[in-house]
């Protein structure tokens, strides 16, 4: 029986040589050139990408035979390209959408397969049940079409998407690069061995600041990490490395560089949420823009009280960017995110960028002559005191719906001694709390494990509100 192929947060992600293997990948790939002719892409352009990980550049080549054999003409990086710099070829380029080969921050055993449509963001719910509705049980129904036949006939072709990306930055209005050239930081970057290595040397060479690149080579074994995630302990090196140079940051992209994670001066690792409190406060203060802010339920109430002191509607969504990029197209969204560090902003691709999310936090440093550790204060006296927040993963036993029903069941009025004041089901089992913090347990998207998280006013609860969420789920 063919292996069926499930999309989940973000894609289809799996095991390279058990599940992910040619075979799976054309037919993945079938399932998505049937979903945009059925939307009426025949002869369009695709872009098509990947990353860093064992055997890409071919499971991307492989992509592109199927996409050439079903009518449709690719773009092929020439080279590992950071996925927001693939999401805005996208529209540079007028194509009908892309197709991304990245695990993102997966372990090293893993790829997997992103799609984006024509905004460069992510595709809604609904067309990804289209797409695996037309994913093919066995390989042979694939139409295919060899690389030297199609690129002989214009159908794939090999493009620069950076320099584009690049332009875009700076004509557009997105960021000014000079002031950050000039300023004298010195900036530590862990690319994590991924698909950011060397795009903030790029970025901001020829001036007084000094960037610090650690992790900047191929290595899709990941070493010094136990995955190319940008949190704890992954970024270790990266935050000693902070310490050793006197660093003024620490900016950490994953492994396609759509997300992005930030060490203070001190070398503490400031946390997802806090670093998306920060960048909406920046956007609002700094920049003193106005518009929507899209987050996804796990991510901080620090924005809910932004949006109440700038007077700006805030939409919260299930979580992944299949639901936050279409809430941003919708409202056109000066800012959305969600808990794992992903980061989007209006004037850019609905999609998550890790490295404009770098410049941001550093153009905030700039224009404020403050440090990471400052900022944070400003902000935590913004929204009248501070936000504490963490998570746990484990795996579990069992299906899906066999832990959910345990999980209502379980039906908690208490968590971690405060008080459950909703229960709300929009994406896992989120409870709110009488402190106006919150706990979320729900099943990743994108890997076989639970998540438990939280976010509250009382560091002292943190532990304690994992714990119960733990019982509650029926882990421990």
């Amino acid at each position: 029986m063919a292996h069926k192929i499930i999309f989940g947060t973000d894609g289809w992600r799996g095991v390279i040589a058990e599940e992910y293997t040619f075979d799976n990948l054309r037919r993945c790939a079938q399932g998505f050139a049937t979903y945009m002719l059925s939307q009426g892409k025949q002869g369009q352009w695709i872009v098509v990408g990947y990353d860093k990980r064992f055997h890409s550049e071919n499971f991307a080549a492989a992509v592109a035979e199927v996409l050439a054999g079903n009518r449709l003409k690719v773009y092929l990086t020439d080279s590992a390209t950071p996925t927001p710099v693939i999401a805005y070829a996208v529209v540079d380029k007028k194509a009908a959408g892309a197709v991304n080969v990245t695990a993102s921050h997966n372990p090293p055993t893993d790829n997997g397969f992103k799609v984006r449509n024509e905004t460069g963001g992510a595709i809604d719910p609904k067309g990804l049940k289209q797409i695996e509705a037309g994913i093919p049980d066995d390989v042979k129904d694939v139409k295919r079409k060899s690389y030297k036949e199609a690129e002989a006939a214009g159908e794939i072709v090999k493009f620069d998407a950076a320099t584009p990306y690049i332009e875009h930055l700076t004509r557009d209005g997105l960021i000014d690069l000079q002031p950050i050239k000039d300023a004298g930081l010195t900036i530590v970057v862990d690319s994590m061995w991924g698909n950011g290595a060397n795009w903030f040397t790029r970025l901001l060479e020829g001036g007084k600041t000094q960037v610090i690149e650690i992790h900047n080579e191929r290595n899709p074994s990941f070493p010094e990490m136990k995955r190319p995630e940008p949190i704890r302990p992954n970024i270790d090196m990266g935050l000693k490395a902070t310490v050793d140079n006197k660093a003024d940051v620490l900016l950490i992209l994953d492994g396609d560089a759509d997300r992005c994670g930030i060490g203070d001066e001190n070398g503490e690792f400031i946390n997802q949420l806090r670093v998306f409190g920060l960048l909406a406060y920046y956007m609002l203060e700094v920049r003193g823009e106005r518009g929507d802010i899209v987050k996804t339920l796990s991510t901080t109430n620090m924005l809910n009280k932004l949006g109440e002191i700038y007077g700006v509607p805030v939409h919260e969504t299930g979580v992944g960017f299949k639901f936050v990029a279409p809430k941003m197209t919708e409202t056109n969204a000066l800012i959305g995110g969600e808990e794992s560090g992903g980061y989007a902003f209006r004037g850019n691709v609905p999609e998550r960028d890790g490295i404009l999310a770098g410049l941001y936090m550093l153009d905030f440093m700039v224009k404020t002559g403050k440090k990471p550790t400052e900022l944070l204060k400003d902000l935590f006296e913004k929204v009248g005191g501070e936000y504490f927040y963490d998570r746990v993963d484990s795996p579990f036993s069992g299906d899906h719906e066999s832990r959910k029903k345990i999980i209502r069941d379980n039906n908690p009025s208490t968590l971690g001694g405060l008080k459950v004041t909703e229960l709300i089901t929009v994406d896992g089992f989120q409870y709110k709390l009488e402190d106006g913090g919150w706990m979320l347990i729900r099943f990743s998207g994108t890997e076989p494990i639970l998540r438990v998280y939280t976010e509250t006013r009382h560091a002292d609860k943190v532990k304690g509100i994992l714990e119960d969420g733990l019982k509650v789920a029926g882990i421990k």
